[in-house]
């Protein structure tokens, strides 16, 4: 995956800041080494906000949180690895990567990207009986 053979896209200790470097906050961006795809911090160092929600029918408008942070262990510097939290939350190691692909007029109408407000919402729309101990947002 990514040009490696591992999970990482390359040693994750040369790519990524974690709680094994004793830091005390975010590093700057491109002080370690770049991944397979040469691109720099995209797993730890600072959790990335992505425009995605988390899961609207719970969370509202919590943004999904992805590749972990600098005071993070190891195994949660990984992409697999989600945490959301508030738009408007202010969190010291949390950053986001400004990067987008081109949008066409119909997906931008409808959050472009991939990401749909109206099937976000229709997902959140309950049915039947909830898993054990999930409480829905109202």
């Amino acid at each position: 995956m990514g040009g490696s053979a591992g999970p990482r896209y390359g040693p994750l200790n040369q790519i990524a800041w974690t709680e094994e470097d004793g830091t005390t906050g975010p590093q700057p961006s491109g002080s370690k080494d770049a991944n397979a795809y040469g691109l720099f911090d995209t797993l730890g160092n600072v959790w990335e906000w992505c425009w995605d929600r988390l899961d609207p029918a719970r969370y509202g408008d919590y943004r999904l949180l992805k590749g972990g942070g600098w005071a993070d262990p190891q195994w949660s510097c990984r992409v697999g690895v989600r945490r959301g939290n508030a738009p408007d939350a202010i969190v010291d190691d949390v950053g986001f990567r400004v990067a987008r692909g081109a949008v066409s007029r119909s997906e931008a109408a409808d959050g472009g990207q991939g990401w749909s407000e109206r099937d976000d919402r229709q997902r959140a729309m309950l049915g039947g009986p909830l898993p054990v101990g999930w409480t829905p947002l109202n």
